[in-house]
């Protein structure tokens, strides 16, 4: 413990000067080179044929990232293009690729049939950021998203980040290989780090305090797996010019800390969202314990070592958990011991910190416990994540988060739930406003989902948005995005996009895109079917789109998109019929309650079930096939087959965060949804036939039973599509669409 103090004593002596402007490490030339290769996997042979790409600095004159686009007479590449930076280069092509080639690459698919020859650029285009950073990513994401993830996916999605701008993401892949090091070097043993440690699906909330154990022990295989593979991803992010950010140590420390350093001045937090101390109440190092500094800087020494930086890091301390005190001094206290940490490995440290606590927790984090975190840390040396701007944004009412800079984020989505949703008109308008606020502290705007694979127009758009000087014409926006989308202008299709936009994607006043529809909760005679748009506007441009298919069924972003049109339809469905059984129950209608019962369940979840099978996007056998091929043994097999399941119903041993991570997919509508509502009208109908009531709680407890076995019913699902997709939605559209059109309405389903 004498050597700690004096560790403590040296990392307090100076004062951690202004860090230098965190910026790309790799070469231009590097860069320029890793911008090519992506343009070969994008286009193959016409990359290099049609594309001259060079990466100057110089061009943005210090200031933010910039691109040029020119097509010079008489060069043997059609398209010249220039950024300061890889991946503003990338940004510049993607808009070339837009723009004069009509072209789209998405998570659900890619058009980019060009035109032969290649379009020559009018003159030159020159665009530049009207921000430092353009930041991508959510703590959450990890798991919800990426957990399961091998190279091949991760390097789409990192070329998909570089044609969207992106120059600052998270990169937490391979920590846990770290943390056992330094844990083992501390003198923990391998049972008190399995303890510690969550199961893959999990690790999210295990990193930031809110969880230990639950679904694990963590194999050694997958730590070593996992290093691996951060490897590549840190490799091609920083050829491509972006500045990855790393963990830190936030003060979170495993219980067999205890019995190696039993004076250690630790105190136990709350439990938290529903789990008990069995799974949560993390140890908390006290900020002024010399073993703070000792483990937070021998955590990022060695992470460095392992991984080098870009000395960007991020750590949070209080992630929807109640500090011990409100007082501001103890509060400066751990954001100070916090960095000071990052400092002790990286004098050149800057903290990245989410945001959300102050808008979870409003109650708690009043001005002067804001203003006493934030000041913590030197000025200018933290960046917040304002993450829900678009519905809670904090800067508004922390005075620009009290000189700290910020970055404007859309988070859009929880869970990595399926569900067509946008607020279009705020993400369009909010960082505009967040730059002319007064004294504003903007440094970027950013993309923050909790999990991704869903509504690809919304972050296409606000990607496009950190571009741009001042808000879109968003009709003309959508009506483009459809026709680059599909490859062909088609009236029907740019019909139905005018009608998603003015419904579905134009939620206002305080929203969340948190699917708590009937079709994915567990039923109850209680639950909420209002909605924020007129349910005959899905329907319309449902129609629509069915009507585009003859001339467009050939594109698969196409028929994604009528899927998930289709999906939402069904939804509304399910609560129609909901409605109907509720009603029924309460009259003691019985023939009623059957026949509503028997649709929802003999027909609209089954059919739902098979439209979602016929496309690969929407396949529960996906899902849990690539958990499974992340294991190197049959039981590791079972234990990520086991976290994939538990993650996306029950969320915890007891349904602790019950259909949190819901999602809509060809194999958990049949099994696990529609089980759910069979129970539930079986339920209903025997307390009419006995006239016995319906008790809630006792439902509840039987239904469990059910979700549970679901988890370990061993069936292995396709994950491969099956069935014609279009032929499916037809029979569904010509069954169902005469009631919906006469059932639609404004907020209902």
């Amino acid at each position: 413990m004498a050597l700690a103090a004096l560790l403590l004593l040296l990392l307090l002596a100076a004062a951690p000067a202004p860090a230098p402007a965190p910026a790309p490490q790799a070469a231009d030339a590097r860069q320029a080179a890793a911008v090519r290769e992506l343009l070969q996997r994008l286009l193959g042979p016409r990359a290099a044929a049609g594309f001259a790409v060079a990466v100057n600095r110089s061009l943005a004159a210090g200031g933010p990232d910039t691109y040029q686009l020119s097509s010079p007479p008489g060069a043997a590449e059609r398209v010249r293009v220039a950024g300061s930076s890889g991946v503003a280069a990338a940004a510049g092509v993607y808009r070339y690729l837009r723009e004069l080639c009509g072209c789209h690459v998405s998570w659900s698919g890619a058009q980019l049939r060009l035109p032969d020859p290649l379009p020559a650029v009018p003159g030159v285009i020159r665009a530049a950021s009207p921000n430092r950073f353009r930041y991508y990513q959510n703590v959450c994401t990890q798991s919800y998203s990426y957990v399961w993830w091998d190279w091949p996916r991760w390097e789409r999605e990192i070329d998909w980040m570089a044609l969207n701008g992106i120059n600052l993401a998270l990169a937490f892949t391979g920590q846990e290989a770290v943390w056992q090091r330094v844990y083992l070097s501390l003198g923990l043993n391998q049972s008190e780090i399995d303890e510690y440690f969550t199961g893959p699906a999990f690790l999210a909330w295990n990193r930031m305090g809110n969880l230990h154990t639950w679904a694990g022990p963590l194999p050694l295989s997958w730590n070593l797996k996992q290093l691996y593979l951060q490897y590549r991803i840190l490799e091609r992010m920083r050829s491509l010019g972006m500045i990855p950010v790393l963990p830190a140590f936030a003060g979170h420390v495993p219980r067999g800390v205890l019995r190696v350093f039993p004076r250690i001045n630790v105190t136990r937090l709350g439990s938290w969202s529903n789990f008990d101390c069995t799974y949560s109440c993390a140890y908390l190092l006290d900020p002024g314990d010399p073993m703070f500094q000792v483990i937070g800087t021998l955590f990022l020494k060695e992470l460095i070592r392992e991984f080098g930086t870009d000395h960007i890091y991020n750590a949070d301390t209080f992630n929807e958990m109640s500090p011990l005190s409100s007082d501001p001094a103890y509060l400066s206290g751990v954001s100070a011991a916090v960095f000071r940490s990052m400092t002790g490995a990286d004098p050149d440290a800057l903290w990245l910190m989410q945001g959300w606590l102050f808008q979870h927790q409003p109650d708690f984090w009043q001005p002067a416990q804001v203003r006493a975190l934030l000041r913590g840390v030197p000025s200018g040396r933290m960046i917040v994540l304002d993450l829900f701007a678009e519905s809670k944004p904090v800067y508004q009412w922390t005075e620009s988060f009290y000189g700290q800079p910020f970055i404007w984020c859309m988070l859009h989505n929880f869970g990595g739930n399926h569900g067509l949703f946008g607020t279009v008109e705020s993400i369009n308008r909010g960082p505009f406003d967040a730059r002319r606020f007064p004294n504003s502290t903007l440094v970027g705007t950013g993309l923050a989902p909790e999990g991704i694979e869903q509504n690809d127009m919304v972050y296409e758009l606000m990607s496009e948005l950190g571009w741009r000087q001042e808000p879109l014409d968003l009709q003309q926006w959508v009506a483009n995005y459809a026709e680059r989308r599909y490859g062909a202008r088609n009236a029907e299709a740019a019909g139905a996009w005018q009608l998603l936009l003015r419904s579905v994607y134009n939620c206002s006043g305080l929203c969340a895109n948190h699917n708590r529809s009937p079709l994915v909760r567990r039923p109850s005679l209680r639950m909420a079917t209002g909605l924020w748009y007129n349910t005959s506007d899905v329907y319309e441009a449902w129609r629509l789109l069915l009507g585009a298919a003859a001339e467009l069924g050939p594109s698969p972003a196409f028929r994604y998109d009528l899927v998930d049109v289709t999906r939402q339809a069904a939804q509304q469905l399910v609560s129609e019929y909901y409605l109907e059984i509720k009603r029924a129950f309460e009259s003691r209608s019985l023939p009623e309650l059957l026949t509503a019962g028997g649709v929802l369940l003999y027909d609209l979840l089954p059919a739902l079930d098979g439209l979602l099978a016929s496309d690969p996007h929407f396949l529960l056998g996906r899902w849990l096939e690539q958990a499974r091929a992340a294991a190197t043994s049959d039981k590791e097999a079972e234990l990520y087959d086991l976290n994939a399941r538990n993650q996306v119903t029950l969320w915890g041993p007891n349904g602790n965060i019950l259909d949190y991570a819901n999602k809509q997919l060809g194999g958990l509508v049949l099994d696990y949804y529609r089980v759910r509502w069979s129970l539930f009208v079986s339920a209903l109908v025997e307390s009419l036939t006995t006239g016995t009531p319906f008790h809630q709680e006792q439902f509840n407890q039987a239904v469990f039973q059910l979700e549970r076995g679901f988890i370990y019913n061993g069936k292995r699902y396709p994950s491969q599509p099956a069935g014609d997709t279009l032929e499916i939605v037809r029979k569904i559209f010509l069954k169902y669409y005469p009631r919906a059109m006469r059932r639609g309405r404004v907020g209902a389903a």
